[in-house]
C-alpha cells in the first residue's frame, strides 16, 4: 500500500526510482519528502492495520529529520514537513541533533557523537579480553581470541557505521597488548607479527588477518549532518 501510494519518499538521483518504505522482520522505516503529508501516511497505516489485524507500536515511533540544520529546527518546532501541512502527532518523538536512533544495529542521527556509539562495543571487548586473560592462553590461542573478539565484535558496526581513526588505533593497541600476555613490550617486530604465516608468526598482532588496518572504513559522519536527498531539501 505504501509503495503504491502517492507518497514521494526518497528519490534516487539519475534513476527515476523512489524509496518509500524498507522493512526487515518487525522494523519498518518510511521515508517522506517535504512535499508529502504525514496524515497520508497515518491513514494508510490505519487501513493496513485494520485489514491485516496487525498493530503498530506507536510508542516506539521515531521521526528523524533529514536536511539542513534550519530545516531540522523548523520541523522540530512546528512538527510540520512544510508550512501549512498536517502536524506530526505530539506523542511521536522527533529526534533532536545529537540524539541517535537505532535502526537495524546502526545508530542514525544528526551531529552524533561517534565515540559514544562505539563505547558499548569497546567495553564489551575489554571485559571479554579480561575474562580470557585469566585462562592464560598460548600465543596461538591469543590470536584466535583476538579474531573472535576484536575482529568479530566490530565488523557489523564498522560496516554499518564506520570506525573513527582513534577507535581503530585503540583496538590495535588492545590487540597488541593482549597478544603479549598484557605485560611489557612486544619482543617481536610488529610487521613480523602481522605477516602471513609463511613469512612471519601468523598475524598474531592485529589478529584480524589484516582487516583492522586494511578494510575497516572510517566514519564519514562524525560531527556532520545526515546527507540531504535532492527532493528533501530546506523548506521553502
Amino acid at each position: 500500500m505504501l509503495r503504491r501510494s502517492d507518497l514521494q519518499g526518497y528519490k534516487t538521483p539519475g534513476t527515476g526510482l523512489k524509496t518509500v518504505v524498507t522493512m526487515f522482520a518487525d522494523d519498518t522505516t518510511v521515508y517522506l519528502s517535504k512535499s508529502d503529508e504525514f496524515e497520508t501516511l497515518t491513514t494508510i497505516l490505519a487501513q493496513w492495520c485494520k485489514a491485516s489485524g496487525a498493530k503498530f507500536n506507536i510508542s516506539k515511533t521515531e521521526i528523524i529529520p533529514i536536511g539542513t540544520k534550519e530545516h531540522r529546527t523548523r520541523l522540530i518546532e512546528t512538527r510540520e514537513l512544510k508550512p501549512g501541512s498536517s502536524q506530526i502527532p505530539g506523542h511521536m518523538n522527533i529526534a533532536k541533533d545529537g540524539i541517535t536512533t537505532r535502526i537495524l544495529g546502526a545508530w542514525i542521527g544528526n551531529e552524533t557523537n561517534e565515540h559514544a556509539i562505539w563505547s558499548p562495543t569497546i567495553d564489551k571487548i575489554e571485559k571479554s579480553l579480561e575474562r580470557w586473560e585469566k585462562t592464560h592462553p598460548t600465543i596461538e590461542g591469543r590470536k584466535i581470541i583476538i579474531q573472535r573478539t576484536i575482529g568479530s565484535m566490530t565488523q557489523y558496526l564498522t560496516k554499518a557505521q564506520g570506525m573513527p581513526k582513534d577507535i581503530e588505533k585503540r583496538l590495535s593497541k588492545m590487540a597488541q597488548t593482549f597478544s603479549w600476555d598484557s605485560k611489557g613490550n612486544a619482543t617481536i617486530n610488529a610487521r613480523m607479527l602481522e605477516a602471513a604465516p609463511e613469512k612471519g608468526v601468523g598475524r598474531v598482532c592485529n589478529g584480524l588477518d589484516g582487516n583492522l588496518h586494511k578494510t575497516i572504513p572510517h566514519s564519514p559522519r562524525e560531527g556532520k549532518d545526515l546527507p540531504l536527498p535532492p527532493n528533501m531539501g530546506e523548506l521553502d
